[in-house]
């Protein structure tokens, strides 16, 4: 059960309205999930989810690269819902649903080019350590680019952000479980 709800349009403020408003006209068409815990500061569901828009839609990384980003993050997170939400997104933009079960299963896939090991390796070790070491830094650049690097690593943070948003306020529980995340040490919110 959701912790928090998005209030009713008769209940709230001005700004969360033109806040809500702004996601629904955006690319999206809709408010996302974390905007639910968000609107309680209205400046910061506007400005979320305007980074969120650019992060995901806007970058000079093709879908298949941001939503195997996403995914990292989301099994990292043992997010659920982003979990289940960027599956669906990343079989969409052509990631291999082999892929996919690895990332789920916390096992090493086997990608199909360097971006993509680019973008697993810099991502896996960032959430694990909080650096990038420097031969993976500059794997990193020469596949990805200086932009494509600042991107990636943007989408992490933004998409850490998401997913302790998810988890802490149990939004999307428990229609987005996704069974293969389940983790024994801390079983899923239900």
């Amino acid at each position: 059960m959701p912790r928090l709800e998005l209030p009713p349009e008769s209940e709230m403020t001005d700004a969360q309205k033109a806040a809500c408003a702004e996601a629904v006209a955006g690319i999206r068409g809709r408010v996302p999930a974390p905007m639910v815990a968000w609107i309680q500061n209205p400046d910061f569901a506007s400005r979320g989810q305007k980074l969120g828009e650019l992060l995901r839609y806007q970058t000079t990384l093709e879908p298949r690269l941001s939503e195997l980003a996403i995914l990292i993050c989301g099994r990292h997170w043992t997010s659920h819902h982003e979990w289940t939400a960027h599956k669906r997104e990343g079989l969409k933009a052509g990631m291999d649903p082999e892929v996919i079960a690895a990332i789920a299963a916390r096992r090493t896939p086997t990608l199909r080019d360097a971006r993509e090991q680019a973008v697993y390796d810099v991502s896996t070790v960032l959430l694990a350590t909080g650096r990038v070491p420097a031969p993976v830094y500059a794997s990193g650049v020469e596949a990805l680019g200086q932009r494509g690097m600042v991107e990636l690593v943007g989408i992490l943070g933004y998409y850490c952000m998401v997913a302790l948003t998810l988890n802490t306020f149990e939004l999307g529980l428990p229609g987005s479980i996704a069974p293969e995340l389940e983790d024994p040490d801390f079983p899923a919110a239900g």
